[in-house]
């Protein structure tokens, strides 16, 4: 199947599984109108963070990587009344974008933006514990990110972890890119964790061919 296919059948089950959102549509806009990187989540994979938040039960969500806020406020709709999302995000410019559209989807009291580079931001938050944590940064520090994760998890905190995949490029041992170097790190790292329990799914779709890794923090 051609990547045409993969979007169709996104679009499909999008249209059909998702009702009319002018919200997140407006959201949508005005990153584009922005001129922001046209990296969002798709729609089905905002709707799964929005899901497994729920599933888990989370009360306070990490997300490291805001953009113009869009997957946050999908895992921020997840929330009950006394629960928090705080976000890092490297541009005070996407910050603006973001907390524009966080307070549009009337969030602005449970959802908080943190600008500056996330390895400077992250120890600020030590004090903090959260039960769901989404890594959607610069690939090359992902190891990083993954230990900061782990020690700002509750037991059972659930990790996801986006754009693993890199269109099969992961596999490349010899690359020397440094987003496929970062995530091959990353695994490595996991794989020899005995803190934290994983695996990975890849995906098709609007975004092409990628995938996550998702894990869960011992107790």
């Amino acid at each position: 199947m051609s990547e045409k296919n993969w979007q169709e059948v996104d679009h499909y089950f999008t249209a059909k599984l998702h009702k009319p959102d002018k919200v997140m549509d407006s959201v949508m806009k005005a990153n584009k109108k922005a001129k922001l990187p046209a990296i969002d989540v798709s729609p089905n994979q905002g709707k799964l963070l929005h899901l497994l938040v729920k599933m888990k039960g989370a009360r306070n969500i990490l997300e490291i990587g805001t953009l113009g806020g869009y997957s946050t406020i999908w895992m921020g709709r997840a929330l009950p009344e006394d629960g928090s999302l705080i976000t890092l995000e490297y541009s005070e410019e996407h910050a603006v974008v973001a907390r524009e559209n966080i307070k549009r989807a009337g969030l602005d009291d449970k959802l908080k933006v943190l600008v500056g580079a996330a390895l400077e931001t992250l120890p600020s938050l030590k004090d903090h514990k959260f039960d769901f944590i989404f890594i959607d940064a610069d690939k090359k520090n992902n190891p990083h990110y993954i230990n900061w994760a782990i020690e700002l998890s509750n037991p059972g905190a659930v990790i996801i972890t986006d754009n693993v995949v890199r269109s099969g490029k992961v596999t490349d041992a010899a690359s020397k890119d440094e987003n496929i170097t970062g995530v091959r790190e990353f695994v490595d790292l996991l794989s020899n964790d005995d803190r934290i329990d994983s695996t990975a799914v890849q995906t098709v779709g609007s975004k092409g061919y990628d995938g996550f890794v998702l894990g869960i923090v011992k107790e």
